[in-house]
Order: structure tokens, then sequence, then C-alpha cells
């Protein structure tokens, strides 16, 4: 996997200020875990104050520096709460990385789904990667450098049943990067999205992968964030391959995709769900 002693002449992270949301467990936390071993500087935010105290010290220990790394308590529904985070990483220094990663993915038929669990899916997924965006981008810009990654998810651009407001929160992320990067891109500043597809993680707790696709880990995500960063680029999937599947699939007549999808399983895969193991999750993620 990528790696500073792999990539030597690649943008070095060391001693950069790196702000990753959601980062006291799964994707978050191994991203997190992957910057500070680059030599980063990081700021894990999370909602839950002691899972991130917790991930921040145990990665701390493990790179050999507890100062490289810290816990922050984040709201990313609040934009105060936001921008409070936001200050305390410039505090340390200028904020060189922002992962916008804090998400959810409620489950359930669209006209099951309730008003709340709607209105919180949107607020976390998309309206926080804008205010995250938007605070840290006037610093990079002045600046001239800088990088935004969005965690989307490959129901950004394959819309599945059983997850239409997720689908339309990730769709939403990868639109906003897309026309944000026309922007900044101009000012130094890169906006870049991953989409992974089924992680081994809660949040995809119950959800199975479809045919001739694995679960990829969340270090393999994180290894793609800290990849996209050494080396700039708009969209990478994970695992890579399921991008060709997706254009493969975009170029057929829409009755042949429905059938692909089929007969690969995607069309069920959040309709079928285990419901007993995602309990717990969609109890915390209605809130």
């Amino acid at each position: 996997m990528p790696s500073s002693s792999r990539h030597p002449d690649l943008p070095t992270v060391r001693d950069r200020v790196v702000v990753v949301t959601g980062a006291a467990r799964g994707i978050g936390r191994a991203t997190a875990a992957r910057f500070a071993e680059a030599g980063a500087r990081v700021l894990v935010g999370d909602l839950d104050t002691e899972a991130a105290r917790e991930a921040a010290l145990a990665i701390g220990a493990a790179v050999g520096d507890p100062g490289r790394v810290r816990a922050v308590h984040v709201d990313v529904t609040d934009r105060a709460s936001y921008a409070a985070l936001v200050a305390e990483a410039e505090a340390w220094g200028p904020v060189e990385v922002l992962v916008n990663n804090a998400g959810i993915m409620p489950l359930g038929l669209l006209l099951e789904q309730g008003e709340a669990s709607i209105d919180t899916t949107i607020a976390v997924n998309l309206r926080a990667v804008v205010t995250g965006t938007r605070l840290v981008a006037p610093g990079m810009v002045e600046r001239g450098r800088g990088h935004v990654v969005n965690v989307a998810s490959a129901v950004g651009r394959v819309g599945l049943a059983g997850g239409a407001v997720y689908s339309a929160s990730k769709f939403g992320v990868v639109g906003f990067s897309e026309a944000a990067l026309g922007e900044l891109a101009p000012h130094g500043v890169h906006v870049s999205c991953v989409l992974p597809t089924v992680v081994a993680t809660e949040l995809a707790a119950g959800v199975h992968a479809t045919r001739g696709m694995r679960p990829c880990t969340p270090e393999e995500v994180a290894d793609t964030v800290l990849d996209v960063v050494r080396r700039p680029r708009f969209e990478t999937w994970v695992p890579g391959y399921a991008k060709a599947l997706f254009h493969t699939s975009n170029a057929l007549p829409r009755r042949a995709r429905d059938l692909l999808s089929h007969a690969l399983g995607a069309d069920a895969t959040l309709t079928h769900v285990d419901t007993g193991a995602r309990a717990d999750y969609e109890r915390r993620a209605g809130r």
C-alpha cells in the first residue's frame, strides 16, 4: 500500500495539520492513523468525545509521539462546533488537509423513512461537507495550497433502492466537490472524492457486497485517502476495479443495466440487509 518510504518523490504531509471528521472509528480512525504514521499532526474530530480520545491516544502511542494526535469534540451539523474544531486546528498550524469523513447511513424504504432520519442524513452527509469546506478553504486559498478530501460512496454514483436519501446525500457530495474543485483549483486548492463500495465497518453492518466484490477494509480506504493527497486527482473508487464496472454498466441501455444489476445482486444490496445486525447502529444513526 502507499507509504512515504515508497513514494519519496511525492508531496510530504510531515508536520502538516490534518483534520479528520468522524475519526473515532472505522474509516476515519484508520485515516487519522495513516496520516499520523506519515508524520502529520492530526486532529481526530468526532461527536463521541470519549471514543475520539481513545482513538487519539492509541494512534499517538502507535506512532511513538502522543503529542502528534489530538482529539476534538465536533458536531458537524452545528456550524459553530465545526468552526471551533477548525479554530483549534489553526491554533496548531494552518490546516493543510481536511478529510470530510463523518457520515451516517440509515437504511429503509423511502416511504418508510422518518423525517428526522432524512434531515439528519442530509445534514451530516452533505451539509457538513459544505460547511467544512467553506471553513477551511479561505485560508487555503490565501496560502495558495491545501486539499479537501470528501469521503463519498459508490452509491454517490449508483443509486440503490433502500438507500434513496443516503444515495442522494452522497450524489450531492460528488456534485458539490466537482463544482468546488472548479472554483478552488485555480487558487492551488485540490478537492477530491473517495468512493468506497461496502466497507467492513459498523456503518455497513448487515449489508452484503454485490456478487464478485468483497467488502473493503477501513485501512484500504485510508491508504487511498493518503495517496490522493500525495497524488491529487478528483475521483477514486475503492476498490479501484469498481469504477470500471460502474462505467461499463453506465454505458448500457437502462434495461440492460437493470438486468446486470439484478444478476450481480446490486439491486437488493440495501433492501435485503440483516436488520438484526444493524439494529444498534440504526438506533444511534437515527438520532
